[in-house]
């Protein structure tokens, strides 16, 4: 039995609706619907606030004063391209980043083209990019072509007229040697300030925006880091002997200048927080977490010291790298101010006066107040989901467990608001990736949907997740259809056994991966879930070989047959396409027509097997969307056919 639901603009579920109405359930709607703000800067003197907002789907920048908070100009791109970040490069002037939609994509292309405007519209120029201007014969390089992609490596507040710029170049070479450029951010004129002395090479620049320090990013061990001699403006090259250290990543240096800080792995741990004495070129461990890799590293915009680390295996926290730091102190005091919630500085003006906090929590989405250090006030000043009811979400607890071989497990576990914990109807929902993505604590509109309807939601950070340390990472290569599918299976045993879940009605769901995941785990156990829903997924292992954006490329190969392997036994033995007939539970597939990540071929390979075993199942077919959904009013009919389809085989 099968059902082919094709979504099309202005298709509403009636039925849906009148249900909600009669239930005052909240409404599909307000999770369907995009975050309203984001990306808050201020420029450096505080007169002006810049934020990021979406428009006809796409995002838009606009700028406000900082005294009345009215709306001085309006940053947008025609056709499909739209403003990606952005930084002020002086009191008056944003540099921004144009990206393009592509309905295929899974995130917004960029090609490096850099754009300047003054905060009243005037002055717009085409800075960098590979379009350019002519040239004239200048000895400086006027904004001609540069084919590479550029972004701003540090916007030189202090100098009004230029800011600095890496480039990464398109060349034959697989791994190019990067470029920095000083760039006039009116006119686009450039000169090179230099190359870099390794390949794939990140900068950091100090407190007056000189270049320090860098180091090669094309292999994350034997990295190279090279030290920069600011008299003779030469690269010397570190000798780091037994420091053993990998994934090396520059943040900020200390507030006199003369050690560097960097995360770094070592032996594939969790990476920690290493200081790197310039003067006598030892290192240190400042700071390391036993299971978790920082989540953020924070640096102070005002000196580019660094002051705090964030880390996140359960619970966000924090540990603070020089407690008497000013703005070590700061945050403390906001971490006091809005208790219960994570609080970020993610924004301060050139005299560190102001600064743009960002709070957010499992039932709280993203707020921004302005602090205002000299009167001690923090004021309000935007809610990204204004729409959402605070009080009406759920609660968000971490949960860990031990995997069936003695691995350690993290994750997430929503309780319904209003519900007593025990014996709950149970969505489990595995994330994307499954190399490097993992899951967090905060709000989660899809988690929330599902809560809001009584629904407890299973979020796992299984093997070959992200943000544990290499080892984890890699204990889930050639390890898809086995050992990830036991650490969710084993934590879907976990919440049972405390009680939490009725064992008897769960489903399972989750887009790419995570829809593969939902397809795998109900065949590996059959009996488990009563449904399974698959967005945007892959099913067939050896198809990812041929079809795709992945395939296509080299890199896309070595990158498969490192976290697949190519025995193609195993690769069909862990392909839910040929294993459909050790399946139960009815299934849900939603698939992009568009998609080239996980193309449509894979959600063909699931229903030509489906079909011919003659299991149940319902497709909707989005026809002009990706490996995502780009258009609100897709997202809310797959909200439709999502809550429709699991309310359906869950008992409520």
């Amino acid at each position: 039995m099968k059902l082919f639901i094709a979504l099309l603009l202005g298709l509403v579920s009636t039925a849906i609706g009148a249900e909600e109405a009669k239930t005052e359930l909240i409404p599909l709607e307000h999770f369907s619907r995009s975050a309203q703000y984001h990306s808050l800067k201020l420029s450096p003197d505080g007169a002006y606030l810049g934020a990021m907002t979406k428009k006809e789907g796409k995002d838009v920048l606009f700028i406000l004063d900082t005294e009345n908070f009215k709306m001085h100009h309006g940053v947008s791109f025609p056709g499909n391209a739209q403003v990606g970040d952005y930084q002020w490069v002086n009191n008056e002037r944003v540099v921004l980043s144009k990206e393009y939609l592509q309905g295929w994509k899974d995130h917004p292309e960029y090609y490096g083209e850099l754009f300047g405007v003054n905060v009243d519209g005037s002055r717009s120029k085409y800075l960098m990019g590979y379009q350019g201007e002519q040239q004239t014969g200048s000895r400086l390089r006027k904004a001609t072509s540069v084919y590479g992609t550029s972004y701003i490596l540090d916007p030189l507040v202090d100098d009004e007229r230029h800011m600095l710029v890496v480039t990464y170049p398109w060349t034959g070479s697989k791994e190019p040697h990067t470029i920095v450029y000083e760039v006039d951010v009116y006119r686009g004129l450039r000169r090179q300030v230099t190359r870099s002395p390794s390949r794939m090479a990140q900068f950091l620049t100090d407190e007056q925006g000189r270049l320090r320090v860098s180091v090669s990013t094309d292999k994350d061990t034997e990295q190279e880091i090279h030290l920069r001699d600011l008299d003779e403006g030469q690269w010397v090259e570190l000798e780091r002997g037994a420091m053993g250290l990998s994934d090396i990543k520059l943040h900020g240096f200390n507030q006199k200048g003369d050690v560097v800080y960097a995360s770094a792995s070592k032996n594939g741990e969790p990476a920690g927080l290493y200081k790197l004495n310039l003067e006598t070129k030892t290192h240190e461990l400042v700071y390391q977490e036993e299971h978790v890799s920082p989540s953020k590293v924070w640096v102070d915009e005002v000196d580019k010291s660094v002051f705090a680390i964030e880390y996140e295996a359960q619970y966000p926290n924090y540990a603070f790298v020089d407690k008497n730091a000013p703005m070590a102190k700061r945050l403390k005091g906001l971490l006091q101010a809005v208790p219960g919630r994570q609080v970020r500085i993610i924004s301060s003006t050139e005299d560190g006066n102001l600064n743009v906090v960002w709070t957010g929590s499992d039932r709280h989405p993203s707020s921004f107040y302005l602090f205002n250090a000299s009167t001690n006030e923090l004021k309000f000043l935007f809610s990204s989901r204004p729409w959402i009811d605070t009080t009406q979400m759920s609660q968000t607890k971490p949960i860990q467990y031990t995997a069936r071989d003695g691995l350690n497990i993290y994750g997430y576990f929503t309780v319904p608001h209003g519900k007593e914990l025990k014996d709950l109807p149970l969505v489990v929902l595995p994330h994307g990736g499954p190399h490097g993505p993992r899951d967090w604590w905060g709000f989660d509109p899809e988690v929330q949907l599902l809560a809001s309807r009584g629904i407890a939601v299973l979020q796992v950070n299984f093997r070959g997740s992200g943000g544990f340390g290499g080892n984890f990472q890699r204990a889930g290569y050639r390890k898809w259809g086995s050992d990830i599918q036991y650490d969710i299976i084993d934590g879907v045993n976990y919440v049972a056994e405390q009680g939490w879940v009725d064992k008897d009605n769960m489903c399972i769901m989750g887009a790419s991966f995570g829809a593969y995941s939902a397809l795998q785990s109900a065949i590996i156990e059959p009996d488990m879930f009563q449904c399974a829903v698959g967005v945007v997924g892959v099913y067939d292992l050896p198809l990812m070989f041929d079809e795709g954006d992945v395939a296509a490329r080299d890199s896309g190969q070595r990158y498969l047959r490192k976290v697949l392997g190519n025995d193609k036994k195993q690769l069909k033995a862990f392909s839910p396409s040929y294993n459909v007939d050790k399946l139960k539970a009815p299934v849900l597939i939603v698939h992009g027509g568009e998609d080239q990540r996980a193309p449509i071929e894979q959600a063909e390979s699931l229903i030509a097997a489906l079909d011919k075993t003659e299991h149940p199942y319902q497709y909707v077919f989005l026809e002009d969307e990706g490996h995502g959904f780009y258009n609100a009013e897709h997202q809310l009919h797959y909200y439709q056919q999502m809550i429709a389809f699991v309310t359906e085989h869950l008992n409520l």
